[in-house]
């Protein structure tokens, strides 16, 4: 499991393979009804625009960290397992992108009230929907995986605060 986790994460066209499948699947489970060849245009673009969003946001961090992607995905990995690099060029590599990873969630903390209003409004408005029309059992099944996602955003956000600061601090001793 080690070894497809680390495939998953080095691989871009893995992570495109896993969203297609994910997205054809899901897509056939909410509308049985089409045409399967439907499913798999519907998973197909919403594999491209995953494939897109990464690859741009690879991108971004590589340049930020000043080496390849392939280098950003170990540098990240190094983070996930509080690995300090020793060699100074990659101790360099990894404050560089420290600093612009904790600089772009500092920036997103203006942000992030106003998302969770809006996802609590969505939310909300779907129980109304279905108070309205006499159904309680999707709008509620909705609301409270609006409200886990939210709590999932939010213990993720935390913990790559940690991390990023752990190894921040760890780089400076």
């Amino acid at each position: 499991m080690r070894a497809f986790k680390r495939w998953l994460d080095r691989s871009l066209t893995a992570q495109a393979v896993l969203i297609f499948a994910l997205g054809t699947g899901v897509t056939a489970l909410f509308r049985p009804d089409e045409h399967p060849v439907v499913w798999v245009i519907q998973g197909a673009l919403y594999a491209s625009i995953v494939v897109i969003v990464v690859a741009l946001q690879r991108r971004k961090a590589s340049r930020a960290a000043g080496t390849d992607t392939r280098g950003v995905t170990e540098l990240h990995r190094k983070i996930r397992h509080r690995e300090v690099p020793k060699e100074p060029e990659e101790r360099a590599s990894m404050r560089r992108l420290v600093a612009d990873q904790l600089g772009q969630i500092e920036r997103g903390r203006r942000v992030l009230p106003y998302w969770l209003g809006t996802m609590c409004l969505v939310a909300v408005a779907a129980l109304v929907f279905g108070v309205a029309n006499g159904s309680w059992t999707v709008p509620l099944v909705f609301a409270v995986g609006v409200i886990a996602f939210c709590c999932w955003i939010l213990w993720m956000r935390r913990r790559s605060i940690d991390r990023f600061r752990h190894m921040r601090s760890s780089l400076q001793s």
